[in-house]
């Protein structure tokens, strides 16, 4: 599986980082979050599915 956080989509609610605080950072500027590593390592999995559930903006690309 791969991640990555559309930046025209994220507003910064933090909710990823908080699911999966090993796989996304959010931004010193603008609170906006990126992906750690594009490759989800397989015990970050569920992590990352449930931090893409629950994003309000649906910013959160899994392929």
């Amino acid at each position: 599986m791969k991640v990555r956080v559309d930046p025209e989509l994220c507003q910064g609610h933090t909710l990823c980082a908080m699911r999966a605080p090993a796989m996304f950072e959010l931004s010193d500027i603008d609170g906006h979050s990126h992906a750690v590593l594009e490759q989800v390592p397989p015990d970050q999995e569920a992590a990352v599915a449930e931090a893409a559930g629950s994003c309000p903006e649906q910013a959160i690309v899994l392929y």
